[in-house]
């Protein structure tokens, strides 16, 4: 059913906007509509302008909890808007100078880290690094060069160069090392290794012994400072963690003012004097109005006025759905579809009656019923999946029919059918001979449904207040009239009543035609409006006929669609007949694997194929007919209330 909803103005001072965001409408399910575009009567409206003063202060709380990740600690919500401003400011304080810190060590470590990938390619000179950059008469230099030069380097490096090429170590690529040459040699020596692809590496400033004592001792350095920044880090970390409930608290606590600010965005002021105003305004259930209004009522600061006739002058009031809760799995299809309007009917209850029914023939199995009661059960408690308990309940109903088809897995010999073998009774009819009596079943539900259906119309165009819809669409009175006299006729055919039948369809098959294609303009005489069809007579009478035969071509498809429930009910039955087959069910040697996943394979694949044939069968030959789903959903606005729980995990904050 669809819940009846109230159209609400709430006002008061400016200053208490807050403290009733807080005290009321976190109790309450409302959904705040923007006042300054739903009030477009009232004069002055102003919106609001003031920024959300919780945004930075979360932020920060936000990065504090990176800190207590591994942490479960109770919530500490007692402190007041000023005390956790200022547990902030010194948590910040706190941790802005330690970062400093901690900012300073990394940098020294990375220099560091530097200056040891630089020297460790030098490891095999066995030479004081330091006192060879200070020769007075020889130059030292330090670099690499590609091996394929190298090889030319070894060849000329004596005869010509006059240097002394020390190899420090090499890669895949490269050779490192150093070489000496004489200070008045150098500038012709420098030009050659270059050429030669020669790339200096200067070595960082400082740096004493040879290499590998050099790259010792930055190790050692690198070390130390990795224990200065844990230590840091441990003490951030101890800062944050010795305030943790406070924290966490704090956090939850500034979410809830947060939101509340929030609501300023679809709120409005006005200025009355000397003092400032807000307005609130949105839908909420009947029956919680009158109770929000109750609380409300001794409260000198607020004053909540209900709108009377809203729909009528601003729109549409948005939907809630509450069914009972077996049902309740079944408003996800209608979602899907689009929500009933507020004076349409809701159709979750046909929806789930039909559906389960329509599945259980199309899938009639004891033990298959029975896995997609369990595995549907389980899914849907486990995880509260709507459409889990759709196939639980699908389930129940396929377990039905097994035993009323007389089969479970397939096996069609351990139970007595209680009724019929979908796959082998048949019924004659007149004219038509015999035919399986499934697919008589499955056309005669059809036209039940389709008939109820047309009710279903007749009563939202009531509720709509469309005559024309009411008494002369082809689906309202007039369509049901001769679609019923259509189905009492073939009824008395069918059980040898051919002169009733011919009189019913004689006298009944023209007159609610005749209505139907004169239904626009008998609306407007009704209604007594004076626009003119388009196109003159000429046009309307080809574009009748043509409706016409699309109705008439209607009312047959939609009733022979109908037998795609009497053909999965045959073939569910045939293809575990296969199955059996395959598994050698004939003989007394039963392959029971080929029966277990014979079993799986027709229930994952059939069931949801019937799934989606039902589906179909809901949405295009009876949605079709009467709903429109044209609602919006109803979203209420509701604050987070702060939950005091016995342990709190802030990665989940």
């Amino acid at each position: 059913m669809i819940v009846k909803m109230k159209f609400i103005n709430i006002s008061g001072p400016k200053a208490d906007l807050d403290r009733v965001v807080s005290s009321y409408l976190s109790k309450y399910e409302i959904q705040l509509e923007h006042a300054i575009t739903e009030l477009r009567t009232t004069e002055n409206l102003l919106p609001f302008v003031d920024l959300n003063p919780y945004k930075d202060p979360l932020a920060k709380l936000n990065k504090f909890l990176e800190y207590l990740t591994n942490s479960t600690v109770h919530p500490d919500t007692t402190l007041e808007t000023d005390e956790i401003i200022d547990l902030i400011r010194d948590c910040n304080q706190t941790h802005l100078n330690l970062s400093e810190k901690l900012d300073l060590l990394k940098k020294s470590k990375d220099n560091l880290q530097d200056h040891l990938k630089i020297i460790s390619p030098f490891h095999s000179l066995d030479f004081d690094l330091n006192q060879v950059q200070k020769y007075s008469y020889i130059k030292a230099r330090f670099g690499r060069i590609p091996i394929d030069f190298y090889k030319k380097l070894e060849k000329y490096l004596y005869d010509t160069l006059g240097v002394i090429f020390i190899e420090g170590g090499r890669d895949s690529n490269y050779v490192y090392g150093s070489y000496f040459v004489a200070n008045t040699d150098a500038f012709q020596s420098d030009g050659a290794l270059k050429a030669l692809h020669f790339e200096n590496i200067a070595l960082p400033d400082e740096t004493y012994g040879t290499p590998l004592e050099a790259s010792h001792k930055l190790e050692e350095d690198i070390a130390k400072l990795e224990n200065q920044i844990l230590e840091i880090e441990s003490e951030i970390s101890e800062i944050f963690l010795s305030r943790a409930d406070k924290i966490i608290g704090s956090k939850q606590k500034l979410e809830e003012l947060s939101q509340n600010f929030e609501v300023r965005k679809l709120g409005a002021r006005i200025q009355h004097e000397e003092e400032e105003f807000y307005i609130l305004c949105g839908w909420i259930a009947e029956k919680e109005a009158d109770n929000f209004i109750a609380e409300t009522k001794n409260d000198e600061d607020i004053m909540v006025v209900i709108e009377e006739n809203r729909a009528e002058h601003f729109g549409k009031p948005p939907t809630k759905l509450k069914n009972p809760r077996l049902f309740k799995p079944f408003e996800l299809f209608i979602q899907m579809y689009g929500l009933p309007d507020h004076n349409e009917m809701d159709p979750t209850i046909f929806v789930a009656l039909t559906y389960i029914l329509i599945f259980g023939f199309m899938f009639g199995d004891v033990g298959q019923g029975l896995c997609l009661v369990l595995i549907g059960s389980l899914i849907y408690f486990a995880k509260k999946a709507p459409l889990a308990g759709i196939i639980a309940l699908a389930g129940v109903f396929s377990t039905f029919f097994g035993f009323m088809f007389g089969s479970i897995f397939g096996f069609e010999e351990i139970i007595e059918a209680h009724w019929i073998r979908p796959i082998a009774h048949m019924t004659t009819l007149p004219f038509i001979g015999k035919l399986n009596t499934v697919f008589i079943v499955s056309v005669a539900f059809g036209m039940t449904i389709i008939l109820l259906s047309m009710l279903f119309h007749i009563l939202n165009a009531i509720r709509a207040r469309d005559i024309g819809s009411t008494w002369f669409d082809a689906n309202g009175v007039a369509g049901l009239v001769f679609y019923g006299s259509a189905v009492a006729a073939i009824l008395l055919f069918m059980t040898g009543r051919r002169l009733p039948g011919s009189i019913l369809l004689a006298t009944m098959f023209g007159m609610p035609l005749l209505i139907i294609a004169l239904k626009e303009p008998i609306t407007k005489r009704l209604e007594k409006s004076s626009k003119k069809s388009e196109g003159g007579k000429g046009l309307f009478v080809i574009q009748t006929f043509f409706e016409l035969f699309e109705i008439l071509l209607s009312y047959f498809s939609n009733t022979l669609s109908f037998v795609r429930i009497g053909a999965f009910a045959v073939s569910h039955a045939a293809m575990m007949q296969v199955v059996l087959m395959l598994a050698g069910a004939e003989s007394d040697n039963i392959n029971w694997i080929t029966v277990i996943l014979g079993n799986i394979f027709v229930c994952a694949l059939e069931g949801l194929v019937v799934g989606i044939q039902v589906l179909r069968l809901e949405y295009y030959e009876m949605f079709s007919r009467f709903y429109g789903g044209s609602g919006r959903a109803f979203k209420p606005y509701k604050t987070k209330k702060m939950k005091s729980k016995e342990k709190h995990n802030p990665k989940e904050a």
